[in-house]
Order: structure tokens, then sequence, then C-alpha cells
């Protein structure tokens, strides 16, 4: 099973096929439970740690210490409400792209899906190994009688039973957080991912437009024969635009929670590289661990939604070259002139966009890491100049 299907069969509140709300299951009710304690979880834990922020103002390293973990809950609060608001659009992408691929039989055609299939598992499970290895991190680094994360609460977190009750209220509270997130990253990538491979299956049937059809040398083929070309033609071109509307549909629906990761994610990498570089003075082994974890896997975070968009727009460009690859010098006329035509949109490069604010690609990806990289060399002048 794919990821994507995975995701799939994890939606609820689709239509039912006259357009109707189908029944709510127990399974379903479940999950609408569950999404909503999540929910108010998240927000007990925001408010706790955007409280202590307001403790500790003005104590830089006891800032930072509290400020990456509240940014990344800022944006997976804004990702978790961005999925649950748009949850039917994103279903109908994930059913229309399981369709688009469960349908695939050609050997080559299986093998691209497969690839996908592949590549989007193992970057889940790089992401997911990161992220286990963080909160474990943090979780057995707390110093006797101190939590695993500063956060206010509207008790003594010291005494017993308080603190053991605290202590792994936080330590679930990170295990799951981490889960869903990893969750909302991988379904975003994946469906990106998707409309790659469904773009690479359009270049396929393009290069074999004319496979199995007897071509005379330096002739035209037969009319019988160009017309099954004309039509397999008709048929990669629609299939292009049912892509091209599915990337629409993820530009639509996860724009903005990408710009809002981008952003904080300048702050999470610069805040995190510089709580790093306190706890090697400090000599804590696991806590290093922990932090330079944490510090890879949002890099990771990032890499994978710019690594996506930019490999989008190159499958998207490849199109034109492939329709270039078929023999059409044997097509007639009309099918040329619509062999061109194709070439000449696939020419415009398919793109997504972090708010329509810049494009994911690689050179996106390497101006975040060069702007955490300058605010932590900030925060390291201010403390150079305000030494405790």
């Amino acid at each position: 099973m794919s990821v994507v299907q995975v995701f799939s069969a994890a939606a609820s509140g689709s239509p039912d096929s006259h357009g109707a709300h189908a029944p709510c299951t127990s399974p379903q009710r479940w999950r609408v439970h569950h999404t909503v304690a999540s929910v108010l979880y998240g927000c007990f834990i925001l408010v706790a740690q955007t409280s202590t922020m307001f403790q500790i103002w003005g104590d830089l390293a006891l800032m930072t210490n509290a400020a990456f973990l509240l940014f990344t809950n800022l944006a997976f609060a804004l990702k978790i409400i961005n999925v649950l608001v748009r949850r039917r659009d994103i279903k109908s992408i994930i059913d229309e792209s399981n369709i688009e691929l469960s349908t695939e039989y050609r050997q080559k055609g299986i093998q691209i899906v497969e690839s996908c299939n592949r590549e989007t598992t193992q970057s889940m499970y790089l992401y997911m190994w990161l992220s286990g290895v963080t909160v474990l991190g943090w979780v057995v680094s707390a110093e006797k009688n101190q939590l695993p994360l500063r956060a206010w609460y509207p008790y003594d977190t010291s005494k017993s039973p308080a603190y053991e009750i605290t202590y792994a209220n936080q330590s679930t509270a990170l295990s799951v957080a981490a889960t869903t997130n990893i969750c909302l990253d991988t379904l975003v990538t994946s469906l990106i991912a998707v409309c790659r491979c469904r773009l690479r299956l359009v270049a396929l049937s393009l290069r074999t437009l004319c496979d199995d059809i007897q071509i005379p040398d330096k002739q035209l083929m037969t009319p019988e024969y160009e017309q099954i070309v004309y039509k397999r033609l008709q048929l990669c071109v629609m299939k292009h635009e049912a892509a091209l509307r599915t990337a629409r549909q993820i530009q639509r629906c996860f724009t903005y929670p990408i710009l809002a990761q981008f952003t904080v994610s300048v702050v999470i990498i610069c805040v995190t590289a510089y709580q790093l570089a306190i706890e090697l003075n400090n000599g804590k082994w696991v806590r290093i661990i922990s932090m330079v974890a944490y510090l890879l896997c949002m890099m990771l975070q990032v890499f994978l939604y710019c690594y996506q968009g930019n490999q989008l727009t190159e499958e998207s460009s490849e199109i034109a070259d492939a329709a270039y690859e078929c023999p059409w010098y044997s097509c007639s006329l009309r099918t040329r002139k619509a062999l061109l035509i194709v070439m000449v949109r696939t020419r415009r490069a398919l793109c997504l966009t972090a708010g329509g604010f810049t494009t994911l690609s690689l050179a996106c990806f390497t101006s975040i890491i060069k702007a955490s990289y300058t605010f932590f060399t900030v925060l390291k002048q201010v403390e150079d100049r305000n030494p405790k």
C-alpha cells in the first residue's frame, strides 16, 4: 500500500455517490473525537508555552530554549486546522490520484509508480527516525525535578505527584505532536510526489506514442494507424490536464500553510542552532544528540517541500522533450501540429509557490538556510555583547 493510500484510508467525512454525506460510523466518530481532543490539547500546550515566554522575557538563552518548540507548535496548529477545513478537497485529490496510478498496466509505468512510492516511504522513515531520536533525547535528558520542556502551569510542578503527571504529560504530548506533524508533512510532500509521478507517466505515454505501430521507412503511416496515434495523443493531453488540475488543487490547499512553515522554519533552525551551541558548551551529550537530530529534522522538513516542488517543475518541463522523442516525422500534418502545441504548452514549467512569495525549489531551501544562519550570527553577537 502506498503512502497516499494510507492517508486515503484515514480520511473521513467524504460524500457518498449521491452527493450526501455518508452516515458517521463508529471509527469515523472516534477519528472526529480524537481530532477535536488533539486540537484542544494542542491549544493547552500553546498557552503553556506562550505564558512561559512572558515569564522569561529578556533572558536570551531561556527564550530561545522555549521558542523553537513554540514556533513548531504554531506551524503544526495551522497545518492541522488547514487539513480539517480542506479535508474534502484533499480527499478528492487522493482518490483521483489513486485511480490514476492503480490503473497503470505498463511495465515501465509500474516501475515509475513503485519508484515514487519507494522514495516517499524512505523519506517518511528518515523523518520518523530523526523525530524519534529527538523526542527520546528530550525525555531522558531532563535533570532531576526538571521537565523535558520549559512551560508554565497553574500549579507547582516540582512536587509529587504533579511532577510525575506533568512529566508524563509532556512526554506524551511530544510523541503525539511529532507523529502527527510527520503525517501532515508527509501528506503534502507525497501528494506533490504523486503529481510528479503522473507527469512522468504522461511523458512515458508520449515517448511510446507510436509503439506497436508499423511505420514504413521514409513514409507516412497509414490512415488507420494515424487515427490510433491521434487518439493516444488526445488521451495524453487529457491526462496532462488532469495532472495540472491536481497541482492547482495542491497549490490552493497548501500554499499558505507551506508559507507559514517556511517562515517559522527560519526562526526554528536559527534558535535550534543557538541552543545546540549552548549545549555543546555544557557537554550534555544526550541533549546534544537530541538537538542535532531536531536540527536535521527541521532542515529535512523544509528540504522535502523544496525538493518535491523542484522535481515537479523539472518533470513538467521534460514532457516537451518526451513529445519530441516520438517518431513525429512519420505522422500527418494534423498530428504534428498537435504535438507542437503540446510541446509549446509544456515549456511553461509548472511551479508550486509558498503563498505566492517564493517557489518551492532547491534555491528556496538554500535561501532559508542562509537566512537562518544570518539570524544565528546575530544572536551570537548579542550574546557576546551581553555576557552574563
